[in-house]
């Protein structure tokens, strides 16, 4: 079957010249103008790429890429936004539902074929890796992002022998943790970058959050809850006059079969093990 890149984008002109550059390299376009389309033509000619306008007459380009990269017989196909818009903003969206790639408006034919190789190539690592190995996530300090992103994992964990109490444990334990990289990691900087890394052995599950603060000491967090004082941190947060809570840490490590901050501080390791793996 001939290698095949669905261009989507309602500029006819644009279009053409995407169809005529990618032919050069021996792919078979398929031109679409609207975003309602993009669904059924991918049931029809199974792209191994799509170029995506985000300013589409119907739905934008986020809305399409989210629901490809939530289905799972969709997600390995990579999607390379490809928009006038060049932004923090937009480029963090694009992040957020997945995309593989972002070229902007005006771009060169190399930067266009550099940006369909990179693409290309991440496909092929994961299908030969299939389910096993790892996934990384890096998305901007914001609480809308991190569910985003959390929300991803979990489509990812329903192709794991996972239960649901399981993933519904892990979900809620990357948004404790998550959540306090955010706020005390990152001091609420939304420019910072969290970065999620999501791996599968036989075993189980490891999530490692790393964040870009400086670290701390996670045997002393006077203002945190603790196994041996679960509630004495609501003195010291009210003095400080810190919001309720403190109860993160405590409760993420009740949720994983395995919980550990590295050395610094600013990174936690999640580990949960599969039923089946007799732990």
């Amino acid at each position: 079957m001939p290698r095949t890149v669905l261009i989507v984008d309602d500029e006819r002109d644009t279009n053409d010249i995407l169809a005529n550059l990618v032919q050069a390299r021996d792919y078979q376009p398929v031109q679409l103008y609207s975003g309602s389309e993009v669904a059924a033509a991918v049931r029809e000619h199974a792209p191994d790429v799509i170029l995506l306008d985000l300013m589409l007459p119907d739905l934008d380009g986020f809305a399409v890429c989210d629901e490809l990269k939530r289905n799972r017989e969709t997600n390995l196909i990579p999607v390379i936004m490809v928009t006038a818009l060049n932004d923090a903003n937009h480029r963090a969206a694009g992040v957020r539902v997945g995309a593989n790639g972002y070229l902007t408006k005006p771009f060169t034919p190399e930067q266009l074929f550099e940006a369909i190789d990179k693409a290309v190539a991440w496909r092929k690592e994961h299908e030969q890796r299939g389910t096993h190995g790892e996934i990384n996530f890096d998305i901007r300090s914001e609480a809308t992002y991190l569910q985003q992103a959390n929300d991803m994992l979990a489509d990812l964990f329903a192709h794991t022998p996972l239960t649901e109490r399981q993933i519904k444990d892990l979900r809620q334990a990357i948004m404790e943790m998550g959540g306090n990289a955010i706020e005390w990691g990152h001091r609420k900087n939304a420019d910072l970058v969290l970065q999620i890394t999501y791996r599968i052995d036989p075993e189980g599950i490891t999530l490692v959050i790393r964040d870009q603060g400086p670290g701390f000491n996670p045997g002393k967090l006077p203002h945190a809850a603790s196994d041996e004082d679960p509630i004495g941190h609501i003195d010291v947060r009210n003095e400080l006059g810190i919001r309720e809570g403190g109860f993160g840490i405590m409760l993420a490590r009740g949720l994983v079969d395995d919980f550990r901050y590295n050395e610094r501080g600013n990174e936690v390791t999640l580990i949960k093990r599969f039923e089946s793996s007799g732990h």
